[in-house]
């Protein structure tokens, strides 16, 4: 999970709240030192619950283009299907997917797919009432740092730290993870079809493990929100990954990839 904030935030809060009880007794300061861990794990919680958890999609498709791995046309969700999606959940969801494609267009530097992307997710962040995170200072940061791919991950990791914390800050957290798991599943979508045989790509082995990780996070974090009827039902059309996921070790063969790649798929097809 990602905690660069809390790491930076926590020694110093730990430090001062300790500090408060350097003059107490030795019963008082037992009774302080309690309460002053339950605030600090109370604050740990507080500041994790508002940071995006999982690696971006921006970093994930940074790791496709280390791979020296091409741009493939029609593979990402059509901008033409954000008018389809009519819920809070389907266009939380829709978000993250939009962003995953958002970021392989930027990071391929397809500058006509990066407008329309960001065009559909402007429309879905409008009716979340987040439109201040997509406005046209975020094209412009694109546009500026076009060659500049690790600043292109860095701006639209913002984006995506961001749209999660907004959500979580406003009691949405169930939308917040839907964000997530959009992005995680488009992702993986393009992961493995950037090539007619994924398994064929040098490397996408690697990613994939590391993508169960992210997975193995995700589904962690839902626990708490399951009776959310949307996140259990986003949680449950996720079963076949996990299946697939559930039985694999540190190295995948080419079938694992190609069980990964069609559980992926199948997902996909219920969610855009």
């Amino acid at each position: 999970m990602k905690k660069a904030i809390a790491v930076i935030i926590l020694p110093m809060l730990i430090l001062c709240v300790c500090g408060l009880g350097s003059c107490k007794n030795r019963s008082e300061k037992k009774v302080l030192k309690e309460a002053e861990l339950e605030q600090v794990d109370s604050l740990q919680s507080e500041i994790e619950k508002n940071v995006y958890p999982l690696p971006t999609s921006a970093e994930v498709i940074k790791m496709l283009q280390d791979l020296e791995v091409g741009y493939m046309l029609g593979i990402s969700n059509p901008v033409e299907n954000a008018r389809k999606y009519l819920t809070s959940a389907s266009k939380a969801i829709s978000m993250g997917s939009y962003g995953a494609d958002l970021s392989y267009a930027t990071l391929y530097n397809i500058q006509q797919e990066v407008i329309n992307y960001l065009d559909a997710i402007r429309s879905l962040a409008a009716d979340l009432s987040m439109s201040p995170i997509y406005d046209e200072t975020l094209y412009d940061k694109i546009r500026d740092n076009f060659d500049n791919k690790d600043e292109l991950v860095n701006v639209l990791t913002d984006a995506f730290n961001n749209t999660y914390a907004y959500l979580s800050e406003n009691e949405q957290q169930s939308l917040a993870l839907l964000v997530v798991g959009g992005a995680w599943v488009e992702g993986m979508y393009l992961t493995t079809h950037v090539s007619e045989a994924a398994y064929q790509v040098a490397g996408i082995s690697k990613v994939l493990i590391e993508q169960k990780k992210s997975f193995d996070l995700f589904i962690d974090i839902t626990k708490p929100y399951l009776d959310d009827a949307n996140v259990k039902e986003f949680v449950d059309k996720l079963d076949p990954i996990k299946k697939v996921y559930d039985g694999l070790t540190t190295s995948l063969t080419n079938q694992n990839i190609i069980d990964i790649t069609n559980a992926i798929e199948s997902i996909r097809n219920q969610i855009i």
